[in-house]
């Protein structure tokens, strides 16, 4: 165990040497292809910043003005009979721009009914069987200069929805399997 850890100290400047040594090998000079690689990624970043701040923006204004939560209060029905709390559903809506916003969510969660709560779990397995569609389409697509998406947004949804289905299944088995265990423990 204590190899993994010195390795894991070592990782990123083995890398940075590995990287070097080769373009020395290969007698690039370093320091340009470096200077010339960081040059492009500014241009990059300085192309896709008005698209990352519009969705950050975008984000940050539905949490705040209390949208998603009338969203998952109106479809608070129909996810009842699915098997979805709908304090996640603001949550899912949210992964689907930003991450980080959805992270903020999640603690939220976690501080109301706790991280071992059903709704703790729930929102730490739907954090990781989704992606933030919208925001990596945004970016891939606009650093490639891709203009028509074709199927990836119906195909990303359709992951996703996949990705929550899943996720209730494996809850309703979790908690069937934990009430289980509890009925045991306390008939023994």
């Amino acid at each position: 165990m204590d190899f993994l850890v010195y390795l894991s100290d070592f990782m990123i400047p083995l890398v940075i040497f590995y990287v070097v040594g080769i373009g020395l090998l290969q007698k690039n000079n370093v320091y340009d292809d470096f200077v010339e690689g960081a040059e492009s990624g500014f241009k990059i970043v300085g192309e896709i910043l008005p698209t990352l701040v519009g969705l950050m923006m975008a984000t940050g204004i539905l949490r705040a003005s209390g949208a998603l939560d009338m969203f998952s209060a109106f479809i608070n029905p129909l996810t009842e009979k699915l098997g979805l709390a709908s304090e996640v559903v603001p949550l899912i809506v949210v992964k689907m721009f930003s991450s980080s916003a959805a992270t903020g969510l999640l603690l939220d969660l976690y501080k109301e009914f706790g991280p071992d709560s059903y709704i703790g779990r729930l929102g730490s397995i739907l954090m990781s069987c989704s992606e933030t569609i919208f925001y990596t389409m945004s970016v891939y697509f606009m650093t490639a200069n891709v203009k028509k998406t074709r199927y990836t947004l119906p195909g990303a949804l359709l992951a996703t929805l996949a990705g929550i289905a899943a996720t209730i299944v494996l809850m309703n088995i979790y908690a069937s399997f934990v009430k289980n265990v509890a009925i045991a423990f306390i008939k023994w």
